[in-house]
């Protein structure tokens, strides 16, 4: 069975995990600090804090901008849960928005779901490609928005403004305008999960990028302490000589990143640009030559004038399908030994948000694009035989349900 993604663990991963085995070192410390600055070099961002998920950085940023009962988060309709889980965790109210062909969040939509109980925007990168931020932070700047924009915080008044929360999860190293996911708006956060393209098996990171008057790395230290039960000293302060005493200074969360988790991503990273993107591109561009021809196959958009994808996931679309339909092409790949996958199930179908109103029917583009997915396997060790093992068993799984497929 070919796998869908799994994750580049070699020598190299090994011998730093190994490293910090040895060190005695396996909590938050030197190799995460590390990370972070790694991080910040790498996006162009202006300070990074490490941790345990992505749902932490998200759920942290909407506590520390003040989120609560009675606000609302825009977020879009096509992603996974925790984009808004995060938001019900908060008390707040999660209003999706539909979304453009290219699977992200659509500006348009966003404008019209703007109202004086808004408080931040959640646009999510799905598949890597960034969305189009240039837009969503002039929206979010245009005066009649500011004029309806009602700060109900410190840190609310201080930004004077809704909130851009970047859900990157699936975007590191994409770009925008050539600059890197994770310094595009206010804040980004990245995931490090397992299926990643750069994983420490579990992990995320926030990327901060606050306007002035904020002091990013003020907000750093603060988030260090939000992160780690209110603790004013994490356990690198405490072992200099005769400084052991700290203090509790909030009721804080345990969101930190271990140096065993850094340790795999300071590897990761240092030859994400040189080995993980070029190999990821690759797989697409293959994919791509093999499945052209083929007039039943809507080719996913990874790569414009404007923005370059991360090269996360590979959403291919099949023309003029249902959802039945797409589910009988997904059974047929299994049977021929490959493993796919649909990116996403678009939250307002799950249960728990059904039982609170939602209705996938209010967002029609979501569904028609949900409904004709499938993402297609893309890892490091996905040779070329491989790929075109994939692309066969995909074409025949298509003719098989549909007959032809070519129109």
């Amino acid at each position: 069975m070919i796998p869908f993604s799994p994750p580049r663990i070699d020598q190299k991963i090994i011998d730093e995990v190994t490293d910090t085995l040895k060190s005695g070192w396996i909590t938050t410390g030197p190799k995460t600090k590390r990370f972070e600055k790694a991080l910040t070099a790498y996006c162009g961002n202006k300070a990074t804090l490490c941790l345990n998920s992505a749902t932490a950085g998200l759920e942290i940023m909407l506590r520390w901008f003040g989120v609560k009962e009675g606000d609302e988060v825009i977020v879009p309709a096509y992603t996974y849960c925790a984009t808004a889980n995060v938001v019900i965790h908060c008390g707040a109210k999660p209003v999706f928005v539909d979304i453009g062909d290219d699977f992200n969040i659509s500006v348009s939509e966003i404008k019209k779901a703007i109202t004086p109980n808004t408080k931040v925007i959640m646009p999510v990168d799905i598949a890597g490609l960034p969305c189009d931020m240039d837009s969503i932070n002039a929206l979010v700047n245009e005066p009649e928005i500011k004029k309806m924009f009602q700060p109900q915080t410190e840190v609310q008044k201080l930004m004077g403004r809704i909130l851009v929360l970047s859900d990157a999860a699936h975007s590191v190293g994409g770009a925008y305008h050539h600059k890197k996911v994770g310094s595009l708006t206010d804040v980004s956060v990245l995931s490090f999960h397992a299926v990643k393209n750069l994983t420490t098996a579990e992990g995320g990171a926030i990327c901060l990028n606050l306007p002035e008057p904020f002091d990013n790395d003020r907000v750093y230290q603060d988030l260090c302490i939000k992160t780690l039960h209110g603790q004013n000293k994490d356990a690198l302060a405490k072992l200099q000589p005769g400084n052991w005493r700290y203090d509790i200074v909030e009721a804080g969360y345990k969101m930190n990143m271990t140096d065993i988790m850094a340790s795999i991503g300071l590897v990761e990273l240092e030859r994400y640009e040189t080995e993980t993107l070029p190999r990821r591109k690759h797989i697409f561009s293959m994919y791509d030559q093999l499945l052209a021809p083929f007039n039943r196959v809507i080719l996913p958009l990874y790569q414009s004038d404007d923005r370059c994808s991360s090269f996360h996931l590979y959403p291919l679309r099949i023309k003029g399908i249902n959802e039945q339909q797409r589910d009988a092409i997904i059974a047929e790949i299994f049977k021929q030994q490959v493993s796919v996958n649909v990116h996403f199930i678009p939250v307002p179908m799950m249960s728990f948000y059904k039982q609170l109103g939602y209705n996938i029917n209010n967002y029609p583009n979501t569904y028609r694009m949900y409904a004709s997915e499938i993402s297609l396997p893309v890892f490091y060790d996905l040779n070329d035989e491989l790929i075109k093992q994939v692309a066969g068993a995909v074409v025949s799984a298509i003719s098989k349900v549909l007959g032809t497929a070519n129109e």
